[in-house]
């Protein structure tokens, strides 16, 4: 009891405290966020985060920049622009693009809502509409392209970070033309160089022809120089900072250079400082923290219920680390991620529809259920010694929901008191709106589905009889997580030595691939602790099917909707 107690005292500390501490780094210099939402042309409701920095009002009107994120991502992903932009004066909106976050619609619905977001920041009366720049990340570049297109006139510069014209129907090109006054942010290790520019690896970008035909040159593009003019709206900027896509809005060099290049262009910040000025990543420690105080929070309250319900004590029969405790831990680790790519390529084929409107749960779920399938018949197979469960079937998955339900509280209380959520990096937990508390409904019980099995297989054949609890947890965590780990040393091992992945035809489930190492250590120990007390894989089965519903639904993006049927 005093464990859960412990945990419980602790992960309100780190879960308000990060928060608070998120807070005060988001609001520098007396900036304001805003959660905002506006209407797209057909009626949906489309979302954002809005910084208002002090002194910019409608006497005194601030230049903006609007900002989006890429494919999967959520507005919360362009923070750390939007943290450096605002607390140099600008007023800067971070959009959720159509059918992610808390927008409605589906992907690419409303040309991405990039249009609607840049009427609306237009329309503020602090904000002076002679002067707006826009940044996107990766397919973030597609909304900006097209709220360019719309007002030709209406904004003076663009930088595409880790993106290209043209990229899923977004306008195209037009050499100096269009975009104006445009920047390029692309990673010399970029996941993306042959879809994005043609080129096979990032750092061959200068090469392109389709970026020399967009700076006009007929030679190799230099890197740091500005080609056209400014004042004429002509201007071509490249950098290529030795980064991965992921890094490109999560780096000094990624957030400097877009920051250079809005201070350049456009006109009035109140507090112009140096790009290497930058203060971001201590906000991103403080929502660390709350994604930490999360996980303890499920913890301590699994401790203390158990504990109050009198829950028996794990009693694994497993001696000793055998032959056979070796293979099932290999084979633990091994099985997911070497069934990743090509299983997440068969969930393709399960599109979205009505019941399951996103296609990237829908391959996850695919990966998911297939491997739990496997796991059974290993199971038939590597028959041995297994302990006796007990596993209370209508108390355990009650025990699990109040134990999520702490954490969800404590995301609650820190946007509604700080406008902030628990992430790190690609790691996020935020709030559901009601959209998406009623898509989680549908993909929980799959999910619980395949963590009752694996969890299950876990705790016949990893846990040992008399191990400590440090040892029971690692042995769980490693055993889930070193399959991820192998395969992301693997790929972008070779990313860093020939600048393309060791499969280079997966950029995009290679990236999504590396949430997978921390998540599913987690999970692990979420696994071991739960078992431990309680004698029984169910509840931390229902935790892990709970947290992971929680966490996919709202980050990843919505494919099908009624209105688009």
């Amino acid at each position: 009891m005093r464990l859960g107690l412990a945990l419980l005292a602790l992960g309100w500390v780190l879960a308000l405290g990060g928060g608070w501490a998120a807070h005060l780094v988001q609001t520098s210099g007396g900036t304001e966020v805003t959660d905002v939402r506006y209407p797209a042309p057909d009626g949906t409701q489309l979302s954002g985060l809005l910084y208002t920095p002090s002194g910019a009002t409608p006497e005194q009107k601030a230049p903006a920049v609007l900002l989006s994120h890429g494919y999967i991502n959520t507005r919360e992903m362009q923070s750390a622009f939007a943290i450096e932009l605002s607390r140099r004066g600008f007023v800067v909106l971070a959009m959720d693009m159509s059918g992610h976050g808390y927008s409605e619609g589906t992907v690419g619905a409303n040309a991405f809502g990039g249009p609607a977001a840049f009427a609306y920041l237009r329309s503020l009366p602090m904000v002076d509409g002679t002067n707006i720049g826009m940044a996107g990340h990766s397919l973030g570049g597609a909304p900006i392209l097209f709220a360019a297109k719309t007002n030709p006139d209406g904004y003076r510069s663009m930088v595409l970070v880790g993106s290209t014209p043209g990229i899923f129907g977004a306008p195209e090109g037009e050499g100096r033309t269009f975009p104006r006054n445009l920047a390029l942010v692309f990673g010399q290790y970029d996941e993306f160089p042959d879809l994005m520019w043609q080129v096979p690896t990032g750092g061959d970008i200068v090469r392109s022809p389709r970026l020399q035909a967009l700076f006009g040159t007929d030679g190799p593009v230099k890197p740091g120089q500005i080609y056209g003019d400014i004042a004429a709206g002509d201007a071509r900027w490249l950098q290529v900072p030795p980064i991965t896509h992921p890094w490109e809005h999560f780096s000094g060099s990624g957030v400097g250079t877009t920051v250079d290049w809005l201070q350049q262009t456009l006109e009035g910040e109140a507090r112009p400082l140096p790009p290497q000025d930058q203060i971001w990543f201590w906000k991103e420690l403080g929502t660390l923290a709350g994604l930490v105080g999360a996980v303890l929070l499920i913890l301590g309250t699994f401790s203390v219920l158990s504990a109050v319900t009198q829950a028996p004590a794990a009693q694994p029969r497993n001696q000793t680390r055998d032959r056979r405790w070796w293979i099932a831990f290999l084979l633990t680790g091994a099985l997911p991620a070497l069934t990743y790519f090509p299983f997440m390529t068969l969930g393709q084929l399960v599109s979205a529809g009505p019941l399951f409107p996103q296609q990237v749960t829908n391959q996850l779920l695919v990966w998911a259920l297939l491997n739990g399938l496997i796991t059974l018949v290993l199971g038939l197979v590597l028959r041995g010694p297994a302990p006796r469960f007990q596993h209370r079937w209508w108390l355990s998955p009650l025990i699990a929901l109040a134990s999520v339900g702490m954490a969800y509280a404590a995301v609650l209380a820190c946007s509604a008191l700080f406008t902030t959520d628990f992430r790190f990096w690609v790691l996020a937990l935020k709030p559901l709106d009601e959209r998406q508390m009623a898509l989680a409904l549908v993909y929980l019980c799959p999910w619980i589905l395949f963590f009752l099995v694996s969890h299950r297989a876990v705790a016949a054949r990893i846990s040992l009889s008399g191990q400590s609890a440090r040892a029971e947890m690692a042995a769980w965590a490693l055993a889930m997580s070193l399959g991820f780990v192998a395969l992301l040393v693997l790929e972008y091992g070779a990313l860093f030595l020939t600048g393309r992945l060791l499969t280079p035809a997966e950029p995009l489930n290679t990236i999504i691939a590396i949430q997978f190492a921390p998540l599913l250590a987690v999970i692990g120990l979420i696994g071991a602790f739960t078992y431990r007390r309680s004698n029984t894989y169910v509840p931390g089965a229902v935790i892990c099917g709970l947290l992971i519903t929680w966490y996919i639904v709202g980050g990843t993006a919505t494919h099908w909707a009624a209105s688009a049927a």
